[in-house]
């Protein structure tokens, strides 16, 4: 047996006479060392404590390093996220299902919605309408003034009605978007009251429309059901 074999069981031997754990582990330099505790440069890089019979017993990780602690906070605030972002989720879903008990409703709602943004473009539409004109009429007020100075109100008429057209286009602008997305949040609620009310009737053996009799229809705990609908 080499030399270095028999120093190490020499050495484990006299440890375990002792009657203290073993402790195995590596210093900088490699090398492998067994002693009854671990030196203090040494604790933070991990070791095996070993029983009598020198098989391992139990494992002490080295100590996490500055880097591995903020990747295990990042992930953790990932999971955090995570986790609130499907509280949140499920807490519209529970309230889609419980504001509407039919598409029609959602339509509906749909419907009042629009229209009050309707009359909003509306109103501001025919305010428009009634700006421009009266700008025709100052304009042609003002070109009649050609060897005279321009009177000062009218031209403080102008200005302002100047920027009355201004608010009144970036109004309507802002209302035709905000119909935009009163349309594409009302079409995502009612596929979104698709899938759940098709989830629900599903783990409720509701047959879908269409099944022909007979047909097993299985829903999401695992169950089947077979069609009656004539």
């Amino acid at each position: 047996m080499p030399a270095l074999g028999v120093a190490l069981m020499l050495a484990f031997a006299a440890i375990r006479d002792a009657g203290a754990a073993t402790y195995k582990w590596v210093d900088e330099k490699g090398v492998v060392h067994y002693t009854d505790k671990i030196p203090t440069e040494a604790v933070n890089k991990g070791s095996t404590m070993l029983d009598k019979q020198a098989r391992p017993v139990k494992k002490i990780e080295p100590a996490a390093t500055a880097e591995q602690i903020r990747a295990r906070e990042i992930e953790e605030e990932n999971r955090r996220l995570l986790a609130k972002a499907n509280e949140e989720i499920a807490r519209r879903d529970r309230a889609l299902l419980s504001s509407y008990t039919t598409e029609g409703e959602i339509d509906l709602a749909r419907s009042r919605a629009l229209g009050t943004i309707d009359a909003q473009i509306d109103s501001s539409v025919a305010y428009t309408q009634s700006l421009t004109k009266r700008r025709e009429d100052l304009e042609k007020q003002k070109a009649k003034y050609t060897t005279t100075v321009i009177p000062v109100a009218l031209e403080r008429e102008l200005e302002g009605n100047d920027s009355e057209l201004e608010k009144t286009a970036a109004l309507i602008d802002q209302k035709r978007r905000e119909r935009a997305a009163v349309v594409a949040r009302y079409d995502a609620d009612k596929g979104r009251w698709r899938e759940l009310r098709s989830i629900a009737d599903a783990n409720a053996g509701v047959v879908p429309r269409g099944t022909h009799p007979g047909a097993t229809v299985t829903n999401n705990s695992g169950s089947t059901t077979t069609s009656t609908k004539k």
